[in-house]
């Protein structure tokens, strides 16, 4: 992963009401961005995650601004380290994304993008409930080693254009995604990295991850 191509912007810490709770979130929107990527983490992970801040910086690149937004708070996250019950209240997490969504509809510095969410993991779920929940306002879906299988039912309803990429070697992931394939109705792809385990931690894996975002998401958003 080279660090060393992807430019610095500025960044800066926000924070979502949620009915009674705070999220925290980092914006990031390059000068002249017409779009902006929410980012639904996953299971055990949160806005600083060194990947999906990789993917952030590709799509900054490519004029897409981004938010890093962590759908459980600290003292959630907290309780979700010794139960592991809250990664996968799916529910939640889309609604959070939703609010989330919402917020961007009324901030001044972001009202104006399209919107699209880039997940991971148990958040590839999330954001496609998310998505299914507010069908107008989302323009575009990426889920990078993503169990949509957890969206349920409401595969059938996203509407947003929604990629699917998963390792070679996450045979089990690769299963869901292609179910999950089989029930989305809108346009729809599926992407197998060769050679890639459920992290993209091989050489070139996570930069292929970020290419193919940043394409998918330069078509639907931009």
């Amino acid at each position: 992963m080279d660090k060393t191509s992807i430019q610095n912007y500025h960044e800066h810490l926000v924070s979502v009401a949620v009915g009674e709770v705070k999220l925290e979130g980092n914006l990031v929107i390059p000068h002249g961005a017409t779009a902006i990527v929410v980012f639904a983490h996953g299971s055990g992970s949160d806005r600083h995650s060194p990947r999906n801040r990789f993917v952030a910086g590709v799509l900054q690149q490519a004029g897409l601004a981004t938010l890093l937004i962590d759908l459980l708070t600290e003292q959630e996250e907290a309780i979700d380290l010794i139960t592991r019950h809250l990664r996968f209240d799916i529910e939640l997490l889309a609604s959070r994304l939703v609010d989330t969504t919402d917020w961007l509809a009324q901030n001044p510095e972001t009202r104006d993008l399209q919107v699209g969410y880039f997940g991971a993991s148990t958040g590839g779920g999330a954001a496609l409930l998310a998505a299914a929940k507010r069908p107008q306002a989302l323009k575009a879906v990426v889920c990078r080693g993503g169990r949509p299988d957890l969206a349920g039912a409401a595969l059938p309803h996203v509407q947003a254009p929604t990629l699917l990429i998963v390792g070679a070697y996450d045979t089990p992931v690769i299963a869901m995604n292609e179910d999950a394939l089989k029930q989305l109705t809108t346009e729809k792809q599926l992407e197998i990295i060769p050679k890639a385990t459920h992290l993209f931690e091989e050489p070139g894996a996570l930069e292929a991850v970020a290419q193919l975002a940043s394409e998918w998401f330069t078509r639907y958003l931009i």
